[in-house]
């Protein structure tokens, strides 16, 4: 006797409701996904941050060990010229890709957010435990950030409190010492080659601080929003885990 072929498989429905089980799995797994990609993202941000600042010390301890050996002359000056012209490059590719991870970790908030607000639809029970963001707006967004200040001195201080607002002060300051040895090669007087390396320094914290500020502001707006925090939120009965029932 031939062999009993097999019937064909049915085929699969596609998804026509969040009250499909599918959906809950999907969702999931994409939760997990941004999940790694938020944690891949900070990692890169502390590894880069962490070889920058770990490269600084030893160009200034390799400096320290030269001064040693040699008089403050114009050959010093021309070695600590170019290893703090090495060590300016590099703090500016690492304060770039912190503020590129920054804008990777922006996008995994704005899908979670997104994610959590398909949980409140499929679940609306457990919209009250949710401390995260379940809105994708800027709203939203800034509330799993802790809710920081947008405008004015709070902004700017909280700016230089995250890694990068450090890592572009460091790199401002390896600027102003630059400017300052390039000065003294140049034959400027002490005096003067400490004012023009401050100068330095400000000039280039500005120039990060314009080619950076709004950035962020600038991919919220560019993330398209779904689930805005001005609609109505789900009623949830709670009433299952009221202690006084």
């Amino acid at each position: 006797m031939p062999p009993e072929i097999p019937p064909p498989a049915p085929p699969v429905s596609p998804i026509a409701s969040l009250d499909d089980p599918r959906v809950l799995q999907i969702l999931s797994t994409e939760h997990w996904s941004l999940l790694s990609s938020r944690s891949l993202a900070y990692n890169e941000a502390f590894t880069r941050g962490g070889m920058f600042l770990t490269f600084l010390s030893m160009s200034f301890v390799a400096l320290a060990l030269l001064a040693q050996g040699m008089s403050f002359g114009q050959e010093f000056l021309t070695i600590a010229a170019i290893v703090l012209a090495f060590d300016f490059v590099i703090g500016l590719t690492t304060y770039g890709r912190i503020i590129g991870a920054n804008e990777d970790d922006l996008r995994a908030i704005h899908g979670m957010a997104r994610i959590r607000h398909g949980y409140t639809q499929i679940a609306p029970f457990v919209t009250p435990y949710f401390t995260s963001a379940t809105h994708d707006d800027i709203a939203g967004i800034n509330l799993s950030y802790g809710d920081p200040p947008t405008a004015g001195a709070g902004l700017v201080l909280y700016g230089l409190t995250t890694t990068g607002g450090m890592i572009g002060l460091i790199v401002s300051m390896v600027g102003g010492v630059l400017t300052g040895v390039l000065a003294l090669i140049l034959g400027a007087s002490g005096s003067s080659a400490v004012w023009i390396g401050v100068a330095g320094a400000v000039v280039v914290f500005g120039l990060l601080a314009l080619l950076t500020t709004g950035r962020i502001p600038r991919q919220q707006a560019a993330l398209p929003v779904l689930f805005p925090s001005t609609e109505e939120p789900a009623a949830a009965d709670t009433s299952a885990v009221d202690p006084t029932r």
